[in-house]
């Protein structure tokens, strides 16, 4: 699980480095999103999984995803997760991202491999692994948004 988050994390940091400034921030890249948008939204899926964790680790119940939306309601809450970024400048973005990165490598790292993959430790997590959280919000994001940045600057 590791190795695949830092695999596809890796990919889509060579991508990004053959584009420009100007290229990430164009806006309407993608649907009405810049690159940087895409960053952003990453970052954001990676705190909030972050955060799901140390909550339900604490003994509580995180709002999963999210205390405004539920799951059925994600283009919204990727909507406002845009709302909320998309006039931050482009460094602040990059450094939010490698930062979010290097704190959800270092979270799944001290999480005990039978944590990750027995269900129903955490109430939150309903019957899914609680592995299957941090594959979403990191190696499967990174496919998704290597995938369609690629698209874009085609």
């Amino acid at each position: 699980m590791i190795e695949s988050a830092q695999t596809e994390r890796a990919a889509l940091e060579e991508l990004l480095a053959t584009l420009t400034p100007e290229q990430m921030s164009q806006p309407k890249m993608i649907g009405e999103w810049a690159i940087k948008d895409v960053l952003a939204h990453l970052s954001e899926w990676e705190r909030m999984v972050v955060q799901w964790y140390e909550t339900g680790k604490k003994g509580k119940t995180p709002a999963v995803p999210s205390a405004e939306y539920n799951w059925g309601q994600l283009p919204a809450l990727n909507h406002a997760t845009f709302l909320k970024y998309r006039d931050a400048p482009l460094t602040e973005i990059q450094k939010t991202f490698k930062a979010s990165y290097k704190k959800i490598l270092k979270t799944i790292k001290s999480i005990p491999e039978k944590e990750l993959f027995t269900r129903k430790i955490y109430p939150w997590t309903n019957n899914n692994l609680l592995a299957a959280y941090f594959i979403s919000a990191t190696s499967s994001h990174y496919r998704w948004a290597r995938m369609i940045i690629r698209k874009a600057v085609k």
